[in-house]
């Protein structure tokens, strides 16, 4: 059986490809599913502009995540926190805080873009990377200063 699939599929294949499956796997799993669609004529009409139709709005998305990085250059945030004797910090710098950083400034970013893989619990400077789109990532720079105490 021929069938068209319309989101991924682990071991499978990807959005847009025709690829020959089992019938029980096709009929019992992805139709049901709405994974997949059966290959004939019309089908893959409808997909190749579906195809069409996601090149040019991920284009799109890419433009604008590039326009965006451009505006990240030059940007730092600075946070001051407790901390001890050895420059560690009395909790961390999470991508929440820094999402929420980036916000104050103007800059609204999904801290899930915020490509920070453990938080931040010394003291310092730490250049963090921002996944903006798939291809599209940029940098800037976070400062950690210890707070004054009286």
């Amino acid at each position: 059986m021929e069938v068209i699939l319309k989101e991924d599929v682990a071991k499978l294949g990807s959005r847009g490809d025709v690829v020959k499956v089992a019938e029980g796997y096709g009929r019992n799993y992805l139709l049901p599913r709405k994974l997949a669609i059966e290959a004939n004529d019309g089908n893959k009409k409808v997909i190749e502009q579906m195809k069409a139709a996601a090149l040019r709005r991920s284009a799109k998305e890419k433009a604008q995540a590039e326009e965006l990085s451009k505006q990240f250059e030059g940007v730092s945030l600075h946070f001051e926190r407790r901390s001890g004797e050895s420059d560690q910090l009395f909790g961390s710098v999470t991508s929440s805080d820094i999402a929420d950083g980036l916000e104050k400034k103007g800059f609204n970013v999904d801290r899930r873009k915020i490509q920070l893989h453990e938080p931040l619990k010394t003291l310092g400077e730490f250049t963090v990377p921002i996944k903006l789109h798939k291809d599209v990532t940029t940098h800037f720079k976070v400062v950690i200063a210890k707070e004054e105490t009286e």
